[in-house]
């Protein structure tokens, strides 16, 4: 009788340990990725079919400061995680339009990097445009900033923001932030 208990608890536990191996075969194989995702070219039609004469430019144009991380430290000062940051301007007015005279994208030592635009743009009322510093790009470092010229016809308040996202090991992570308004002059 002993001997049969013991088989059978045997039998239970193999049973119990082939049935927890399965499950989780299962879930790893559901976590995996069955295609692979490729980048989509986004087109900046903004640049390209909403420009503004420059001749138009307000006098009472307002400027932006947009801090951008495209890199954090990581435990120590030698050690850092690259991330992608992604500019996003909206307008958020129902019947202005918003003129974007400069965008500008500067590194950590206060070097201009690159400007985004050769001559002004618009966004239609609630447009959105947005601007993507890829993660291999190191050009900024870790206190990379925008500086973004604007103005419109009446009183608008528009949302200047940055998601940087990044990952350790399995882990992802995103974080924001805001633009804050600097004196033009």
């Amino acid at each position: 009788m002993n001997k049969d208990n013991n088989s059978r608890f045997f039998i239970e536990n193999s049973v119990w340990t082939m049935a927890s191996v399965l499950i989780f075969i299962f879930l790893a194989a559901s976590c995996k990725r069955t295609t692979e995702e490729k980048p989509v070219k986004i087109l900046d039609e903004h640049t390209l079919n909403k420009r503004v004469d420059g001749t138009t430019v307000d006098p009472l144009t307002k400027q932006v400061y947009v801090p951008i991380y495209s890199d954090i430290y990581n435990q120590t000062r030698d050690s850092r995680t690259l991330l992608t940051a992604t500019l996003s301007i909206r307008n958020t007015s129902l019947k202005d339009s918003l003129f974007i005279t400069t965008i500008d994208y500067y590194n950590t030592g206060g070097d201009l990097v690159r400007s985004y635009l050769e001559q002004a743009i618009y966004l239609r009322p609630m447009e959105s445009i947005d601007y993507v510093i890829e993660q291999q790009d190191t050009s900024g470092g870790s206190g990379a900033n925008f500086i973004i010229d604007w103005y419109s016809k009446r009183p608008v308040n528009p949302l200047f923001q940055a998601v940087m996202v990044g990952g350790l090991g399995a882990q992802a992570f995103s974080f924001t932030t805001e633009g804050i308004d600097v004196n033009a002059n």
